[in-house]
C-alpha cells in the first residue's frame, strides 16, 4: 500500500531534516491513522511539490515527528484536462468532484447552466464552492495525488464558451453527438475542455454557443449517465486515450 498523503503549506525542516506535522493534519495522522515510528508518509502542498518522509516519533495526540530529506516537484501532465460541470442537485456535486479528482482531472469549473435546478447565489454559493474545494483536497489526499485539481469560481455560459474557444480540444457531452468520445482525435499536449450538462440537458441555445466557440458534441455510449457520473466516465476515456494512464 502506498504511503498516506498529508497537506502542508511549507517544507521548512529543522536541523537534520526533522519536520513536525501538527494542526489538523498532525491530529489526523496521530489519532486517526495512528501512525508509528518507521512508517512512511508523503507531504505535499497540493500544487506538485512533495516529499517522502519517515515517522520518527509522535508527541501527544496531534504532533508527528518526521524525517524529511528532500523535496521533489511533479510536473503538470499533458494534455491538461478540464471538466466544466453543471451544478447538480444536493450532494451530487461533491460526488462528481470526488470521483473526477480520483480519476485524475486537472481542473473543475462549476457551471450555472440554464437548466440547472441548483443555483449558487450569495452565501449559499460561497458555501457550496467551499465544499467542492474541500472535497477536491480530501479526494486528492485519498487518491495519493500531489497535484490537486483546481476548482474555479462558478462560470456563466459565456465564460464557458470563452474557455472552449481557447482549448486545443473542446467537447460537449450531448445526445445529439454523432461521434463517440472514445474515437475522437485528441491532442498530445495543450488543453482539453469537456462540458457536462445538467440533468435537464444542455439547452439548444447553449449548445449553439458552444459549437460556435469550436466545441463538438460527443456521446459516451448508448446509456444515459447522470450529470454526477458522466464527467468521471468521460475523463477516464480521455485520460486513457491520451496516454496519461499508461
Amino acid at each position: 500500500m502506498t504511503a498516506p498523503v498529508f497537506v502542508v503549506e511549507h517544507f521548512d525542516a529543522g536541523g537534520g531534516g526533522r519536520y513536525v506535522l501538527d494542526g489538523p493534519e498532525g491530529r489526523h495522522a496521530v489519532s486517526v491513522k495512528r501512525l508509528r515510528a518507521g512508517e512512511d508518509v508523503v507531504l505535499t502542498d497540493g500544487a506538485g511539490r512533495w516529499a517522502d518522509c519517515v515517522v520518527l516519533d509522535t508527541e501527544g495526540k496531534d504532533r508527528l515527528i518526521l524525517q524529511l530529506d528532500s523535496v521533489s516537484e511533479e510536473p503538470a501532465q499533458e494534455p491538461r484536462v478540464t471538466v466544466v460541470q453543471a451544478l447538480p442537485k444536493g450532494d451530487r456535486g461533491e460526488l462528481a468532484v470526488e470521483t473526477m479528482t480520483e480519476t485524475g482531472v486537472d481542473a473543475i469549473v462549476p457551471w450555472a447552466a440554464a437548466r440547472c435546478i441548483t443555483q449558487w447565489k450569495g452565501d449559499r454559493g460561497v458555501k457550496a464552492l467551499g465544499k467542492w474545494r474541500a472535497t477536491a483536497r480530501e479526494a486528492g489526499k485519498q487518491s495519493r495525488r500531489v497535484r490537486f485539481p483546481e476548482v474555479a469560481e462558478a462560470a456563466t455560459t459565456r465564460q464557458v464558451a470563452a474557455l472552449l474557444a481557447g482549448a486545443d480540444f473542446a467537447a460537449v457531452l450531448h445526445e445529439s453527438g454523432d461521434a463517440p468520445l472514445a474515437t475522437a482525435e485528441l491532442p498530445a499536449t495543450g488543453e482539453i475542455v469537456l462540458v457536462v450538462g445538467p440533468e435537464g440537458g444542455v439547452a439548444p441555445e447553449e449548445l449553439a454557443l458552444f459549437e460556435e466557440a469550436g466545441a463538438q458534441a460527443y456521446r459516451l455510449g448508448r446509456s444515459v449517465l447522470r450529470t454526477s457520473t458522466a464527467g468521471t466516465a468521460a475523463a477516464a476515456v480521455l485520460l486513457a486515450r491520451t496516454g496519461r494512464w499508461s
